[in-house]
């Protein structure tokens, strides 16, 4: 949960710039903006930093659906929420689309006789986009979705940061990084960036692998419950 200010970040920010008053480097026109570009770094890097967890309406009548428009990439889809959003319902089950197109080539088109989803199939080239089995029935279904969303701006010092307070450090890092590059001519300086720089970027680790770690198609539990897919496979089976 958030709850530090930008304010106490970039105070701490001044403090190791030696400029409290903001004279090199003004807190809200250039400060705040780094701070706003940091958060998006480390959603960017580490996906689960402003995750949500809602009951969402289904397109009605298709397989393919989307996440929430502040959505950026789909995590998880746990179960049937009903036609109200909050009556939990059967599990949702990962599957892969290459095993229903083989299967049943017609599947986009079959009847949803029972008015829930049984199956989801994600693709990570495509993170905004899922596909339901069977199709979303003609009335209205929701389905509780874990999925990575952008995070909110600060649109002044007084605003909440829009990721979790773990990752404040991460980001005072990012906004000295951004700092001390205004002035990289100066040697000392260029390193000073560098060095900060490699302290965000230690902190998440290297993009593809957090990328591959939050796809659900590997993820060590789905890997665990669907034992057919073989080592280094992209998807899982869709045994029942």
């Amino acid at each position: 949960m958030a709850t530090i200010t930008a304010l106490s970040t970039l105070t701490k920010v001044q403090t190791i710039l030696q400029d409290t008053t903001g004279i090199r480097w003004p807190i809200d026109d250039e400060l705040l903006g780094w701070l706003n570009d940091g958060q998006r770094e480390v959603v960017l890097n580490k996906p689960e930093a402003s995750v949500k967890n809602e009951s969402v309406t289904l397109t009605t009548g298709s397989t393919k659906q989307t996440i929430p428009a502040a959505g950026i990439m789909l995590v998880d889809v746990v179960r049937n929420m009903g036609a109200a959003g909050s009556t939990p319902g059967k599990a949702v089950r990962l599957v892969t689309r290459d095993v229903l197109d083989a299967q049943r080539p017609d599947w986009h088109s079959d009847a949803n006789t029972g008015n829930y989803i049984q199956h989801f199939m994600y693709d990570p080239r495509d993170p905004k986009t899922f596909y339901v089995y069977p199709k979303a029935p003609a009335t209205a279904l929701y389905l509780e979705l874990v999925y990575s969303a952008a995070p909110t701006d600060c649109a002044t010092t007084a605003s909440t940061i829009g990721v979790d307070d773990i990752f404040a450090n991460a980001l005072l890092d990012y906004v000295l990084y951004r700092a001390y590059s205004k002035d990289a001519e100066y040697a000392a300086n260029g390193q000073l960036a560098l060095a900060h720089y490699t302290a965000f970027a230690n902190a998440f680790g290297i993009k593809p692998q957090n990328e591959q770690s939050r796809n659900p198609n590997t993820t060590i539990s789905n890997m665990a419950y669907n034992p057919a897919v073989p080592s280094g496979s992209t998807g899982a089976s869709t045994g029942k």
